[in-house]
């Protein structure tokens, strides 16, 4: 498929490197390419830029949110939060009616330090938030309760754990469970429509505090039935 990831950060480079190795046609979209080619720093997590990690994937573009997901078939959206309807909205409703859009994002609010609250929780999602937003494109709200490695690869835990998808559509679940399973996920759980994305969101706080506890990231939710 050719498909817009939205988002240069450590979620969007690993689920762009990846879809790109699974031999998809893989273009990442970002507010101003030119600025982000000229970034040289390190990113907050220390990972190396942007032009950094394109040289090691070359196979991969950069454009505009707009002219990524113009040309693409399915979107991936691998932005921060609160920045998830400002990109979507600098991509275009019109370029989004009717693909599939795969939304990572998390509401989580960092004004207070960390841990983080949810600036949206108990009666909305963020899920919910961007398919009213834009109500033309198919939402899937998946892969939001692991860290960016093991959305990819989560055989790298040596055991099976559990993933879910949210949404409205059930085309567009099929489309999300197979790239899933294609990342090597073999327990995806359809929890049902979109609303159900207030429970993968509500996981958070729950996934922050075992981060803490365990001093990893490198953990996953197992749903044992």
């Amino acid at each position: 498929m050719k498909i817009a990831v939205l988002g240069t950060g450590m979620v969007g480079q690993a689920l762009a490197g990846r879809l790109s190795e699974l031999g998809h046609d893989v273009v990442i979209g970002t507010r101003d390419p030119q600025s982000t080619l000229a970034r040289t720093e390190p990113d907050g997590m220390g990972n190396p830029p942007v032009s950094a990690w394109l040289q090691d994937h070359r196979a991969v573009g950069l454009a505009t949110f707009a002219d990524a997901v113009a040309g693409a078939e399915l979107v991936v959206n691998a932005t921060s939060g609160n920045g998830a309807i400002p990109a979507l909205e600098l991509a275009g409703a019109d370029n989004l009616a009717g693909k599939v859009v795969l939304d990572i994002s998390n509401p989580l609010d960092f004004s207070n330090g960390f841990p983080p609250t949810l600036f949206v929780k108990d009666t909305d999602s963020l899920g919910e938030q961007v398919q009213r937003a834009f109500p033309q494109a198919r939402v899937v709200k998946t892969l939001n309760t692991l860290n960016a490695h093991l959305m990819v690869n989560p055989k790298a835990l040596g055991q099976e754990s559990s993933v879910f998808v949210s949404g409205d559509d059930a085309a567009a679940k099929a489309t999300v469970t197979e790239l899933l399973e294609s990342f090597g996920h073999t327990d995806v759980i359809d929890l049902g429509d979109i609303t159900t994305a207030r429970g993968t969101e509500m996981l958070l706080p729950v996934w922050l505090r075992l981060m803490g506890a365990l001093g990893t990231p490198a953990f996953n939710f197992k749903i044992v039935r």
